[in-house]
Order: C-alpha cells, then structure tokens, then sequence
C-alpha cells in the first residue's frame, strides 16, 4: 500500500522533509512562477481556524503531504503554497464560532488531485496521526462513486478534504 524507499521512509515523509522548514534555520519561502497566473485561477483560499496551533499541526502536514512549501508565517496566521495558489489557515479575531460547520452555507470541502490511489490511501493512514479521521469510512475508497476513488477526511475543527486519485 504504502510506497517506502530503501531506507524506510515513506514518499510522504520524504515529502514532508523536503516541503517543510526546518524550524532552526531560515526557511526560504516558496516563490511565484515566473509565467503570470491565467485568469480566472484561484489565488488564494483563507480558512479562520479556532486555533492555529492546532490547524499548523493538521493542514500543515496535509498541505506538506501533497507537495505545498510554507509560504508566509505571522503571529496569527501561516500559508502554504503551489504554483500560484497558496492556503492560508488564520485564527482571526473576528470570527464568530469557534468550529467550522461544512454543512452549513459557506465551504463544504477543499478537494485535491493525488498521483494514484496506492498515494490516496498512504495519506489518509498517515493523515490518522496528524488529527484527521477517515469520514464514510464504511464505503471508503468509494464513497463519492464507484468510479471515484478517494478519501474524505475531517480535522477536529470540522474542515473537510477529499483526496481524489486521478
């Protein structure tokens, strides 16, 4: 299931080495492409987060695993980025619940394309150990379809992310 190097490290671990800062030293940032943006890409998708320790700890390994570099950090907020887009996970003082609800009107869900299934399903068992649990889990890896093979996993604070084998 899992694809794992020589050495034992899993592709994901070796991802997340390369894509995350070392804490110690100064990180470089990820940089814009040179060739502008088409329009009408996303650039940027801000998510409020009832505690930003706790989102840094579960989106910032999911982003890490699917190949995002730190992008910006600052007291009340980090992103991360690929190509053009970047996410941000902040913990503003202006929200106004404490959890996200993706079942109320506003953003249900952050889809993203993953390499092969064999990669979807690594990353939703190492997604366990970074505060995210398998949704659907008794119609997974078809919940969305039998032709859709994906993983739908939750964080505590009630965000949800489809990883979707291409």
């Amino acid at each position: 299931m899992a694809e794992t190097q020589a050495d034992g490290d899993s592709t994901v671990d070796q991802l997340a080495e390369t894509a995350a800062p070392d804490p110690e030293s100064s990180y470089q940032p990820a940089s814009w492409p040179a060739e502008p943006a088409p329009t009408g890409a996303i650039h940027h998708i801000e998510l409020w987060v009832p505690d930003l320790d706790k989102a840094i700890v579960s989106w910032g390994w999911m982003l890490t695993a699917l190949g995002y570099r730190m992008f910006q950090d600052w007291p009340g907020g980090r992103s991360w980025q690929s190509g053009h887009a970047y996410i941000v996970v902040e913990q503003s003082p202006a929200r106004t619940a404490s959890r996200h609800d993706r079942c109320r009107p506003g953003l249900n869900h952050l889809a993203f394309h993953v390499s092969s299934r064999d990669l979807v399903d690594q990353l939703a068992a190492e997604a366990l150990l970074h505060g995210w649990k398998l949704m659907f889990a008794d119609q997974h890896p078809f919940a969305g379809g039998p032709q859709h093979y994906a993983a739908y996993l939750e964080n505590a604070d009630g965000f949800e992310v489809e990883l979707v084998a291409d």
